[in-house]
C-alpha cells in the first residue's frame, strides 16, 4: 500500500533531525524531539488580551457569539485549540475548518475552559523560550489573514471562515523548525530575503521546510483536508485554490511589513487565484491603511423585514433560541426564515449570510 500524505509528511519531517549519540545516549532520539516539538506548538501561548475578550464574551449575561468568534479568530494559540478540541468528538463529516463551527460544537463555556487553562504572554513578551517571538509570529499571521479576507472578498470566495484559519496558521511549520533548531536565523531576515529564498535555505541547511511540516500539523489536528494543502503548498510553484488564495495573502502581508517579496511571484499567484491586475494594486495601496469596514448597497434587497431581523440578530452573536424569544417565534420558524434568506442570496451557511448582508448594505 501507498503512503499517505501524512505518513510522507511524518517520514520526511523525522529523517532530517540531529541523531542520537552512540549508545542511544544523549540527545533524544529524532521521533522524540519532533513530538516535543509538536507538543511544544500546541502549548503555544495565547495573548492575554485575546483571553480577556474571551472571557468577557463568553460569560456575558447572553453569550455574544460573534464577538467569541472575532477573539479566537485573531489568535494563533486559540484558534489552534479550539479546532483540535472541536475535531476530537469526530461529529463533523470532514472535519471542522472554522472557528463559527468550532464554538458550536464546544460551546462558550468549552471555549472559555480552552482560553483560561493556556499559557499566555503579553505585548512585547518573548514568553516561554520561543526564540521566534510569538508577538512577532502574531503580526504576521493577522496580517497575512486580514490580506485574505480582502482578497476573499474581491474574488467571491465562499468559504470564508476556512480562509481565515488556513492564512492565520499558513506558517505554523515555522513554530516546529524554530523549536527544532533554537538559533537558526534565517527568518530575521525578511527585509532583504524574499519567502521563496529562506524557504531554500530551510530546505538546504535543514532538509525541511516549513510548509511540509505545517501540513504534517494541521493532519495531525485532524483539520479539513484543504485546509493541510493550503498550509503545505503555499510556497508550490503551481499553487492553486485555498493554497494560491493564502499564498498571495501571505506575499501581500510580508510586503506591507515592508519585507522583500519578488513582484513576479505575487502577480503569478494573484492570477491563479482570480484577483485581477487592478484589484492586486487596490490591496498594495489599502493594506497599510487603517481598515474600514464599509457598507456597499448594489442591488434591492430581496430579503423580508424578519429574515433581515434574523440576520440582524445573527450579526449580534445570538444563537436560534434567544432569537426565537426576542421575536415572539418558534425556533423552528427562525430556522425556516433563515432556511429561505440561504435561498434567496445563495448562501451556504449563517456566517456568509451575515457577511453577504452586511456587505451589500442590508444590516
Amino acid at each position: 500500500m501507498a503512503p499517505t500524505s501524512t505518513q510522507q509528511g511524518n517520514a520526511k519531517v523525522g529523517t532530517h533531525n540531529a541523531p542520537a549519540k552512540a549508545g542511544g545516549r544523549g540527545a533524544p532520539a529524532p521521533g522524540s524531539r519532533l513530538a516535543e516539538a509538536f507538543e511544544a506548538v500546541e502549548r503555544f501561548p495565547v495573548l492575554i488580551e485575546s483571553r480577556e475578550r474571551v472571557i468577557a464574551a463568553a460569560t456575558a449575561e447572553t453569550a455574544r457569539i460573534g464577538e467569541l468568534v472575532e477573539a479566537v479568530e485573531a489568535d494563533v494559540a486559540l484558534t489552534i485549540s479550539v479546532l483540535r478540541f472541536a475535531n476530537r468528538s469526530g461529529l463533523v463529516a470532514g472535519g471542522v475548518g472554522g472557528i463559527p463551527d468550532a464554538v458550536d460544537v464546544l460551546k462558550p463555556s468549552g471555549v472559555l475552559a480552552i482560553a483560561g487553562t493556556a499559557p499566555s504572554f503579553d505585548f512585547f513578551e518573548s514568553n516561554g523560550g520561543w526564540e521566534l517571538k510569538p508577538e512577532r509570529f502574531r503580526v504576521h499571521a493577522l496580517a497575512t489573514q486580514r490580506a485574505a479576507s480582502q482578497i476573499g472578498r474581491a474574488i467571491g470566495w465562499v468559504e470564508r471562515d476556512e480562509l481565515a484559519v488556513a492564512a492565520l496558521l499558513h506558517d505554523v511549520g515555522r513554530l516546529v523548525i524554530s523549536r527544532l533548531h533554537p538559533g537558526y536565523k534565517v527568518y530575521f531576515d525578511a527585509i532583504s530575503r524574499t519567502p521563496e529564498q529562506r524557504l531554500r535555505d530551510e530546505r538546504e541547511q535543514l532538509g525541511i521546510d516549513h510548509p511540509l511540516v505545517g501540513g504534517v500539523l494541521a493532519r495531525r489536528w485532524n483539520l479539513p483536508q484543504r485546509i493541510a494543502v493550503a498550509i503545505e503548498r503555499h510556497h508550490a510553484d503551481e499553487s492553486d485554490g485555498l493554497a494560491a488564495l493564502v499564498a498571495t495573502a501571505d506575499m501581500v502581508a510580508h510586503y506591507s511589513q515592508g519585507e522583500a517579496i519578488s513582484p513576479d511571484r505575487l502577480h503569478a499567484s494573484a492570477e491563479r487565484c482570480g484577483l485581477s491586475p487592478v484589484a492586486l494594486r487596490d490591496l498594495l495601496y489599502e493594506l497599510p491603511l487603517p481598515h474600514q469596514e464599509s457598507s456597499r448597497i448594489s442591488e434591492p434587497c430581496p430579503l423580508s423585514a424578519r429574515e433581515l431581523d434574523v440576520l440582524r440578530h445573527l450579526s449580534e452573536g445570538m444563537v436560534y433560541k434567544q432569537i426565537a424569544g426576542e421575536m415572539h417565534l418558534s425556533v423552528s420558524t427562525i430556522r425556516t426564515h433563515l432556511h429561505n434568506v440561504y435561498g434567496k442570496i445563495g448562501a451556504v451557511d449563517r456566517a456568509q449570510a451575515v457577511l453577504t448582508a452586511r456587505d451589500r448594505g442590508w444590516i
